[in-house]
């Protein structure tokens, strides 16, 4: 492991002082949110002035990855420092996560850290209800199933591996499969829910270094609320509508707008209350999505053009799909207003985090540590390549070597597709499709493709890899 960014003597002979010293690390993600939906990636239908602040305070990546085009598989390449072409879970179908499977939160729990995830834990299907307490977690709240985090309004969360009841009520007619159901009485509305609790964590825990894993479950879309048919927002269902209101919109583009409002203030509330608490120069702050924006829940993805410059949105491998931002802000070591082209991805964010934190870094790992960019000090390491995979939909996977990605689509079918190719430092919609011009790129991405995967039973890409 290089060695982590705490080199004073005193400080690596002294475990105390170590702990002392180390920051605290919030990383928050947002879910299905796009690189064009926040003013300082060019997003001009919705203010954001928080997250704005933040970037302005802080480094903004334009060239930072999802894990995967879906929640699930991007998760576990997040917590596992594995691209989806080796890590466990590699689609929203049923799989887990196994004990060998070692997560960021577990190495910086031994590295001293207390460790919360709060939100949307969504690795696999059907988690058992202590999955995260079982990898790396000491404190969960929220919602273990990607399913019941469809619901903003459900009848109970999970802390700590146990149901704990909420004021809302349910349908019964609707699956009531983990925690799934269309709500009829609507009183506490998770994403506020998770905010104080988020809020109150920090406040509690002021006196060691702690990581928080933040994992909102919004703007993604109640899909459960699209059941409602008297509930004009229906997969976009927020408590009002707050300042758009009286606007010419549709429903749910008023509720998608609230949402991205409300994620907006409560990053403010996040960095106030770090202020608040004397811990603001000693906590690096992470902000980022898991994958591009949806066309769920009534909402349409052009109407906030939330995909910005980018090709695609959530399930393509194209940019829109996979290109997220990235913020990152941590007041004495990270440049104020700073911006990086460094191309890196959600396997980054472990050895990252392990470095700072002065972890032991596992072997074998797809990640390489973003420290030295963050910090404008020593070499930076570049990736040779990034995977990605996507076993639903007939199968999906790209490369990017540079400014080059190659494109296969129906992977999974018995006669595959061709490859397309783009440069997408000339071409960031991937519009020009320049394959029959390079054969010989073509041919060299194609065998990092084949090298990048590994076959998973569970979630088998090709013909071959299906048993049939």
């Amino acid at each position: 492991m290089r060695h982590c960014l705490l080199t004073l003597s005193i400080l690596l002979l002294h475990s105390v002082s170590t702990n002392a010293d180390k920051p605290n690390i919030i990383y928050i993600l947002a879910d299905d949110a796009g690189y064009g939906d926040f003013g300082c990636y060019g997003g001009t239908q919705l203010p954001t002035p928080n997250i704005d602040r933040m970037a302005s305070e802080g480094m903004k990546f334009t060239r930072h990855y999802a894990g995967c085009t879906v929640c699930a598989p991007s998760r576990c390449v997040l917590m596992t420092g594995l691209h989806t072409g080796h890590c466990r879970i590699r689609g929203n179908s049923p799989g887990l996560l196994l004990d060998e499977d070692i997560t960021v939160a577990e190495l910086l729990k031994d590295a001293g850290y207390k460790t919360a995830c709060i939100g949307k834990w969504g690795l696999g299907a059907p988690p058992p209800l202590s999955d995260p307490n079982d990898h790396g977690f000491d404190e969960f709240y929220g919602y273990i199933s990607m399913w019941h985090a469809h619901n903003f309004y459900p009848e109970f969360l999970i802390r700590n591996g146990k149901q704990e009841a909420l004021r809302n009520v349910s349908q019964k007619q609707w699956s009531e499969q983990d925690g799934r159901g269309v709500a009829v009485k609507r009183i506490d509305y998770v994403p506020d829910l998770l905010t104080e609790e988020t809020l109150k964590f920090i406040r509690n825990n002021t006196q060691q270094p702690f990581f928080l894993y933040y994992a909102l479950n919004v703007p993604h879309a109640n899909n459960e609320g699209g059941r409602h048919n008297d509930r004009p927002e229906k997969g976009m269902e927020v408590p009002d509508f707050g300042p758009y209101a009286a606007n010419d919109w549709p429903a749910p583009e008023k509720g998608f707008a609230a949402i991205m409002r409300n994620i907006d203030r409560d990053v403010g509330r996040i960095l106030e209350e770090l202020k608040s608490q004397g811990i603001d120069d000693n906590t690096i702050v992470l902000f980022s999505s898991d994958n591009g924006p949806h066309q769920e829940g009534g909402h349409k993805m052009d109407f906030f053009d939330s995909n910005g410059p980018l090709r695609g949105m959530k399930r393509d491998l194209y940019e829109g799909g996979v290109r997220v931002p990235l913020i990152v802000r941590w007041p004495g070591h990270v440049e104020q207003n700073s911006t990086s082209s460094y191309i890196s991805g959600f396997q980054d964010v472990l050895p990252t985090l392990a470095e700072i934190a002065c972890a032991d870094m596992p072997d074998n790992i797809d990640g390489i540590s973003m420290l030295p960019t963050l910090t404008g000090q020593g070499d930076q390491a570049e990736h040779q390549f990034l995977y990605w995979e996507f076993s639903e939909q007939k199968g999906k996977r790209a490369v990017l070597k540079g400014d080059w990605k190659l494109v296969q689509l129906q992977v999974a079918t018995d006669e595959p597709s061709g490859f397309e190719l783009y440069n997408v430092a000339e071409d960031i919609d991937e519009s020009q499709n320049l394959a029959d011009e390079h054969p010989e790129k073509v041919k060299q991405l194609a065998a990092l493709l084949d090298a990048a995967h590994v076959p998973n039973e569970r979630y088998p890409l090709c013909p071959s890899e299906r048993g049939d």
